[in-house]
């Protein structure tokens, strides 16, 4: 983390939190006698709830994690022992504790706190997490690499916020439950029934079902020590009959079944329980699995009663909770796509919509109600996302998978083999592309332009403004075949958009400007920053609308009356839209200077979507300064320049 300003440091009123005020790191907290621990808590609460009503964040999900938070730093010799968070919008209390309770408040803000656990700025954040479901996974390879080192800390995995639905938290289980010599591995099932919105399918039904058994695993602790080896024919007999009756306590022993000592569930707001039955568990061998019951947003009403609204906020007042300001404002480019949606929806009963548990942020939310039964949420589920869309185009119906551009990533392979290869009629609604801004580099577009356009069969486009969005998906969805369109966070520069339904010819650019001698071929978010610039040079500018395939004629014909091409993209230069058009000049044998403009080959750091990308030159200014440097002769004016040349 960047150096902060001194205004960032906020120090923590000792009279209001006289316990919390004490504790700056986890050893502090652990100097605390167990009867303090709930007051602990309830301080910890107290000052989440007054630190992100001021500068806004992930909300609910650290208000359910509270307790649980306190217990583990407190029974756990971190940061020795590992704590790996899953997902990780859990951790603003685990942020508090370790070290950045009093700049808290500059959470996403660029060089603030980030969002999501960030290994290089605290050695408490273990692994970085913003995608879900990796915590078993990583955590079963810190144990297997600290047993072998001879190393006997203890390793944590918790896992919460729908994550578990994820195939990849049930490939670490299976492996995990089937090693010999078995891990010391403890997996923290944190279920609170929600993703964003609710949690959706069979897994959370069971969960639902679960009741807890005391008795039971008393006994089975008893059993273990009376028998002794487990591969003893008692012992297998005593497991087997284990199993057996546990399940007249318990409807299903699935994580029995995988190899798991399974605890639970219990109330993961009681702290007495929750220390005592962690301290159970640290004391024992093998894979154990502890399910404990917690609301989202427990503590504030408020966020309790409404769940999906307080995930993720801006600054509020917190005696009154968040208020909708009446207001005229510009449609997201999510709304664009949520109100195309139902049209379309409406003219074609083909249309199928999936979202992988991205329900509000990806604007399904009118979909699903007006169209229930065409609506398929999978859960964090990316990959089966993909080819359950696969599989629909199969049987001649046409789905749209609406999905962010950083979670596309997690269903790659399905889109290259499950629908590209097959040249499967899915289109793709691709959010948050390029620049995302506060949520960091796990949320960040920057990729997709790259790795959809040397994809076979594929169809990509990205619209310059709102009306052309909606053409686009329109146009990707009369497309016999893949395609994708990626649009950005946020809204874009206001062009009303249209309620026609109408498709744009595939491949063909728009020439916004005529001038020269540089013509800057900008695409999607670009365009406006490009247009604004070339008025002051006097340039061409083309909207090139379409990344894949590219407007080879009016390439051609540009080449022939221009001295370069600048290619602006809020992509990575590397394999991007600029690439292509290098590339398509290469291929004739043309010899002409092109510059791309684009995102740099680094990970940004969370800021807002402007700084990054001034940072990154993507604005007016730094458009500008790019073009004169390369082409100084710009800055001298029409006349002059067309009479030297």
């Amino acid at each position: 983390m960047a150096h902060l300003p001194s205004d960032a440091v906020l120090m923590i009123d000792p009279q209001q939190f006289p316990r919390l005020s004490r504790i700056d790191l986890p050893a502090d907290l652990r100097q605390f006698p167990q009867e303090e621990l709930t007051a602990v808590a309830d301080e910890l609460r107290g000052y989440l709830i007054e630190q992100v009503a001021q500068s806004g964040g992930h909300f609910g999900a650290g208000l359910g994690v509270i307790e649980l938070t306190v217990a583990l730093h407190w029974l756990y010799e971190t940061p020795r022992d590992r704590l790996v968070w899953d997902v990780g919008h859990q951790t603003y209390p685990h942020k508090i504790l370790t070290g950045r309770r009093d700049t808290i408040r500059t959470v996403k803000q660029k060089d603030g706190v980030a969002p999501f656990p960030k290994r290089e700025e605290s050695e408490y954040d273990t692994f970085g997490v913003g995608h879900s479901s990796t915590s078993i996974s990583a955590a079963l390879g810190m144990a297997i690499a600290s047993a072998r080192a001879g190393d006997d800390r203890k390793v944590v995995a918790v896992i919460g916020d729908g994550a578990m639905t994820a195939g990849m938290a049930f490939e670490a289980l299976n492996h995990a439950g089937g090693m010999d010599p078995e891990p010391n591995l403890l997996v923290v099932l944190n279920d609170n029934q929600m993703s964003i919105s609710e949690n959706v399918g069979g897994l959370t039904q069971m969960l639902g079902r679960l009741t807890g058994s005391r008795t039971l695993n008393a006994l089975r602790e008893g059993g273990k020590k009376l028998l002794g080896d487990k591969n003893k024919p008692a012992a297998r007999f005593v497991r087997r009959w284990e199993e057996h009756w546990k399940g007249m306590f318990v409807p299903s022993t699935l994580f029995e079944e995988m190899g798991f000592h399974y605890t639970g569930p219990i109330d993961g707001h009681d702290m007495d329980a929750l220390v005592a039955t962690l301290k159970t568990l640290k004391g024992l061998g093998g894979p154990q699995l502890l399910h404990i019951i917690t609301t989202k947003g427990k503590g504030y009403e408020l966020a309790e009663g409404d769940q999906i609204g307080y995930h993720a906020v801006g600054p509020f007042d917190p005696t009154r909770g968040l208020v909708s300001k009446p207001s005229v404002k510009k449609p997201t480019y999510t709304d664009v796509f949520g109100d195309w949606l139902c049209d379309m929806a409406a003219a074609d009963e083909t249309l199928l919509g999936i979202t992988p548990a991205m329900r509000e942020g990806s604007g399904l939310v009118r979909f699903s109600r007006e169209y229930p039964d065409r609506y398929f949420d999978v859960a964090i589920a990316e990959q089966h996302a993909v080819t359950l869309a696969a599989g629909m185009a199969c049987e001649g119906a046409k789905p749209v998978c609406a999905i962010y551009s950083t979670f596309l990533q997690r269903g790659y392979d399905q889109l290259v083999h499950d629908v590209a290869l097959q040249e499967l009629d899915v289109l793709f609604a691709i959010d948050r592309g390029g620049v995302v801004g506060p949520d960091g580099a796990t949320h960040a577009g920057n990729l997709d332009l790259s790795y959809l356009r040397c994809v076979p069969n594929m169809v990509v486009m990205a619209p310059a403004d709102e009306n052309e969005c909606r053409q686009m998906l329109s146009t990707g969805f009369r497309f016999n075949g893949p395609a994708a369109v990626r649009y950005p966070r946020g809204t874009g520069p206001g062009v009303e958009v249209r309620p026609a339904l109408d498709v744009l010819p595939i491949g063909k650019a728009e020439v916004r400007r005529s001038g020269g001698p540089i013509a800057l071929l900008a695409f999607g978010a670009l365009v406006p920053a490009a247009e604004q610039v070339a008025e002051e040079l006097g340039l061409t500018v083309v909207n090139m609308r379409f990344v894949k395939p590219l407007d080879r004629e009016l390439l051609l014909e540009l080449a022939k009356s221009h001295e370069g091409f600048a290619t602006l993209e809020d992509n990575v230069v590397a394999g991007g839209a600029g690439s292509g058009v290098a590339e398509l000049l290469s291929a004739e044998g043309i010899v002409l200077p092109v510059l791309h403009l684009g995102l740099p080959d680094v990970f940004q750091h969370h800021g807002s979507r402007e700084q990054l990308l001034a940072e990154a030159g993507l604005d007016a200014a730094g458009i500008r300064a790019s073009l004169v440097a390369r082409w100084p002769r710009l800055l001298e004016s029409p006349t002059t320049r067309s009479v030297a040349s």
